[in-house]
């Protein structure tokens, strides 16, 4: 059976001496709640913002007003500050963040239902990823959550430090 994606990240972190802080809007504590699925997460998981209202956004993780009204909730510029926000609130060394419009409403011909901007902020740089996932309410939290994750994975694997 292969490892699972959080277990590979774990690893990597606890190897690597990394720290790790999560910023989440649509999957509202789901990333965090894989992430301490693992035992002996405590070691390099430092805590997590579920951010979901504009006013979170900003007071939690010190997304800037401007940038949620001009970009929006859904955007890599938010998920950016996101990001950082939660690297720097919570002392970490990695910040990851995902947001995104989970369904099944609220989507607009520029931002269908599913899509989600991922991001990891760490001292090297930032990395985004966009996604349009197609499940219901429950499958497009599950699959940003995962999806998060694979991301991390990836820049975890580019050997940052």
């Amino acid at each position: 059976m292969e490892e699972p994606i959080e277990e590979k990240v774990g690893r990597l972190l606890r190897e690597k001496g990394l720290t790790l802080a999560v910023a989440e809007s649509c999957t509202g504590g789901l990333l965090g709640h894989l992430i301490t699925n693992v035992p002996g997460s405590s070691e390099y998981f430092r805590g997590g913002v579920v951010a979901y209202a504009y006013g979170a956004k900003e007071r939690l993780l010190g997304v800037r007003h401007k940038t949620l009204y001009e970009f929006g909730a859904v955007s890599e510029e938010t998920a950016r500050e996101m990001a950082r926000g939660a690297r720097r609130a919570l002392s970490a060394d990695i910040g990851l963040s995902v947001t995104g419009i989970a369904g099944p409403g609220g989507g607009m011909p520029d931002k269908p239902v599913g899509l989600t901007w991922s991001v990891v902020s760490a001292r090297e740089g930032d990395w985004a990823e966009r996604n349009v996932w197609t499940g219901d309410r429950e499958g497009n939290k599950s699959a940003s959550a995962i999806g998060t994750l694979a991301l991390l994975l990836k820049v975890l694997e580019m050997n940052i430090e």
